[in-house]
């Protein structure tokens, strides 16, 4: 059975401090790996590639999946099942 994948969907300068407290508090930490089992691959791609990170197209830079400062986990954002990454104390939030 194929999980249902989440697309990005914000971040939490563009939420509000309840919505992302109650995330936080919500939230499970969980591998790199279990995160892209659940992250929309393209919606991803297009994130890593706006924080700069080599998506595999470019050579010789830092890779997201490397990057020992980004931690991702599961939780519930405004009631939602989600996944999100930590990346310079900023959550992105996929739903």
């Amino acid at each position: 059975m194929r999980r249902a994948h989440f697309r990005y969907y914000t971040n939490c300068i563009g939420s509000t401090m309840e919505l992302i407290q109650a995330l936080t508090a919500s939230a499970h930490e969980i591998t790199r790996r279990t995160f892209v089992t659940y992250a929309d691959p393209d919606s991803l791609r297009e994130l890593e590639r706006s924080l700069a990170y080599d998506t595999g197209t470019e050579r010789g830079g830092l890779r997201m999946a490397n990057d020992w400062a980004v931690s991702y986990y599961r939780g519930t954002y405004d009631g939602r099942p989600c996944v999100f990454f930590v990346h310079s104390h900023i959550e992105h939030i996929f739903l």
